[in-house]
């Protein structure tokens, strides 16, 4: 079986580490720049050309689409699937996970837990909006931020004033979220494979930091999950429709909150911490896949 990883970057861990599954499993591998395919659409169907030659040979596909290509990528993942390529991530459900607030609705409407959270059109009115969320700290977010950037961690009711003033002036849409004080800068990334939690760790923030972000200095341990979070985590993996997502939460008096399902999540943090090939097991998860696609209809049991 070939199988294509689309990544813009063949030197990033997570690409290499599932070229590596790929091919201990026995497989064929390549890596294919998504921002470089050319779409084509006739009344012969949809193909894809890379490099000058048309892609027909592909029976799977890994999409590792960055956030800044979000566009592009999910139109090259719709091509394949198109063309009946098994695609380990539904370009729907990854377009669902990039949209931030998108993502907190659907979220919310599956009863996942979560801080709570409020956006508005009306910036003016910062203490209507606020009054939504109780009193400061809070936490402002750009709808854009990936990887910690673009949140700030506002300590009184008018320092958040200020920052969503100094946004709105800028044309930057930001929500605002309830500060879970008692997390202390740590949260738990949970990463999921084909309805199954495959690792799990704690990621706590260097000292003086609210973000826990591995980019931003922080560290990660190995951590095992209680029921509850285990139970969060799949339900708002469900939820966006991922079959491979990575769900960020925290842990509070209320129970685990989710902040965030990352339809791309990096593989190096999450192996280190904890062992597991994670890349094996969405190879794994592939074959299955594909192996479902090839039973003729015919042969199904009703």
């Amino acid at each position: 079986m070939k199988i294509a990883v689309l990544s813009r970057n063949p030197n990033l861990y997570s690409t290499r580490r599932l070229v590596e599954a790929i091919k201990s499993k026995g497989h064929q591998s390549i890596v294919i720049d998504h921002m470089k395919c050319d779409l084509v659409m006739d009344d012969d169907g949809p193909s894809i050309f890379y490099k000058g030659e048309s892609l027909v040979d592909i029976e799977a596909i890994i999409p590792r689409i960055g956030a800044s290509v979000t566009f592009y990528g999910t139109a090259v993942v719709r091509q394949f699937e198109m063309k009946k390529v098994f695609s380990a991530l539904d370009s729907l459900a990854i377009t669902r996970s990039r949209d931030k607030l998108r993502s907190l609705q659907i979220l919310s409407r599956s009863g996942v837990r979560m801080p709570k959270t409020a956006f508005t059109n009306y910036s003016k009115e910062e203490n209507k909006v606020l009054k939504h969320i109780g009193q400061a700290p809070v936490v402002i977010k750009l709808l854009e931020g990936t990887q910690g950037l673009g949140v700030v961690l506002a300590e009184t009711n008018k320092a958040a004033k200020s920052v969503i003033e100094a946004f709105d002036s800028l044309k930057t849409r930001v929500i605002l979220q309830e500060f879970i004080e008692e997390a202390n800068g740590a949260d738990i990334r949970a990463f999921i494979v084909d309805g199954e939690v495959v690792g799990a760790m704690k990621r706590q923030g260097k000292e003086g930091e609210f973000r826990s972000n591995l980019h931003r200095g922080g560290n990660a341990q190995v951590i095992k999950l209680s029921r509850a979070e285990k139970s969060t985590a799949l339900k708002a993996a469900k939820s966006m429709g991922l079959a491979i997502a990575g769900v960020d939460m925290l842990q509070s008096k209320r129970g685990p909150m989710v902040l965030e399902v990352n339809s791309s999540p990096g593989l190096e943090g999450i192996e280190n911490a904890t062992g597991v090939d994670v890349a094996g097991k969405i190879i794994e998860y592939i074959e299955r896949g594909v192996a479902k696609k090839r039973i003729p209809k015919d042969n199904v049991k009703a």
